[in-house]
């Protein structure tokens, strides 16, 4: 019998009763076939991999990361509590050592879901991952941890969440927003002034395979988790940069995906995208399946695999070297282009519309965030979002490491906002874990 060098925990919930319509690439046959494979491999036969149930994420799970209009009961499905609450099950297996590493295959998926939520973009309604994070450190600790975002579509409701948490670093590589859904991860996006420096983005050209992805991995990415030195690294694990991906352009393969992870080295990987059911899906998950439990993935290889189909052009090579340099010069000044950008403000503001693609809707949002020398700083959040009528909201998160003048003034501004003007006004307590909403 084989045995894993890593125990593995793998939670498996393929939401039977959720889907955007029953032919859409985001249905339930994703992790249908990538089941069929691993059984048909024998994985389940490999001593130290083992199967976990789902738990259910409570309303409280949610609340801690999101401000739901007009609440958690109206808006979330019990799938999406299901698949958040698959995370949470990943987590909990490493974190009380169960097992070394875990992988949550689970949908819906969930790294478009911002902070505010209206309604489902991006297929995400409830950002699976923050909630899992959130969740880690309500029960284990203050964790300083690391998410790596390897979808092919930019983590921006990640990096909306953790755009101020200096405890949180957040590094997405995907094809540049220019060409792909939601259009947004571009290097400037470099966090909030309590965290600058600690949300990386890197943009891909289409057409980047296996070279450049290993490249941005190995001169980026794996230099700047070694000076951050998290105490959990996770894997937000979109399969969609694959070759035969049908709403993406780039040429990544399997094995590719296995080496990755293997040099990446998570703790926990928790499934996002990835459309090529049939061609793709099934050989990547049994590759970071077989790479988390270090057991050998070499023989992992698509049926239809080319290796002259695929290969990178040169001037993507070198377009990607230029743009890892730029990226790592910018992290390694953080705190010189962070004492520039904030002397002498007090407030930060950002304006933003964000379009909620699966469910038609528009939301404009202004948020600001207080410049504070002793924490990451309150957030307050004005949004309206458009359907018909106009929905609106008044919202204060008080951060985890928030100073008591914060704590004082984020409570002082919830008594004083009115009813009268927005629909909704909440406080999201991180330091005490409670949320209140009028």
């Amino acid at each position: 019998m084989i045995e894993a060098k890593n125990k593995l925990g793998i939670v498996f919930f393929p939401a039977f009763d959720w889907a955007i319509t029953p032919s859409h690439p985001e249905r339930e046959e994703r992790l249908l076939y990538t089941m069929d494979q691993i059984r048909e491999e024998g994985i389940f036969d490999i001593k130290g991999i083992k199967t976990y149930n789902p738990e259910l994420a409570t309303e409280k799970d949610i609340q801690r990361v999101h401000f739901c209009y007009p609440d958690v009961k109206s808006v979330v499905p019990q799938p999406h509590l299901i698949s958040a609450g698959g995370a949470i099950t990943a987590a909990k297996c490493v974190m009380e050592n169960q097992t070394d590493k875990s992988f949550a295959i689970v949908r819906p998926p969930g790294h478009h879901a911002h902070r505010v939520v209206y309604g489902d973009r991006g297929f995400c309604i409830i950002n699976i991952e923050a909630v899992m994070v959130e969740n880690i450190r309500q029960h284990y600790g203050n964790k300083k941890i690391a998410i790596v975002d390897t979808d092919c579509h930019h983590g921006d409701g990640t990096q909306d969440i953790y755009w101020n948490d200096d405890q949180t670093l957040f590094i997405s590589f995907h094809q540049d927003g220019r060409t792909l859904f939601p259009g947004t991860g571009f290097v400037e996006e470099f966090g909030g002034p309590g965290a600058i420096g600690y949300n990386i983005n890197i943009p891909l050209p289409p057409g980047t395979g296996e070279q450049g992805f290993l490249y941005v991995l190995d001169n980026l990415v794996l230099p700047i988790l070694e000076e951050y030195k998290p105490d959990l690294t996770i894997n937000s694990a979109g399969q969609d940069n694959h070759y035969t991906d049908p709403i993406t352009n780039m040429n990544f393969t399997a094995q590719g995906y296995a080496k990755l992870n293997d040099k990446l080295d998570p703790d926990i990987a928790v499934l996002e995208g990835g459309y090529s059911i049939e061609g793709a899906l099934p050989y990547i998950n049994l590759g970071i399946m077989l790479a988390m439990a270090g057991v050998d993935y070499s023989g992992i290889k698509e049926p239809d695999y080319h290796p002259d189909k695929i290969k990178q052009a040169p001037e993507i090579t070198e377009y990607i070297k230029r743009v890892c340099e730029q990226i790592y010069v910018a992290w390694k000044n953080k705190d010189q282009i962070s004492q520039k950008a904030l002397k002498g403000r007090q407030w930060v503001t950002r304006q933003r519309q964000i379009y909620y693609d699966t469910d038609g809707i528009m939301e404009h949002q202004t948020e600001n965030i207080k410049v504070c020398k002793k924490c990451p700083g309150l957030i307050i959040i004005k949004s309206n979002a458009s359907r018909g009528g106009k929905d609106s909201i008044f919202a204060i998160s008080i951060p985890r490491n928030a100073c008591n003048q914060c704590i004082d003034e984020g409570y002082r501004k919830y008594k004083k906002q009115s009813t009268i003007r927005y629909n909704k006004v909440f406080l999201q307590d991180k330091v005490n874990d409670l949320f209140k909403a009028k």
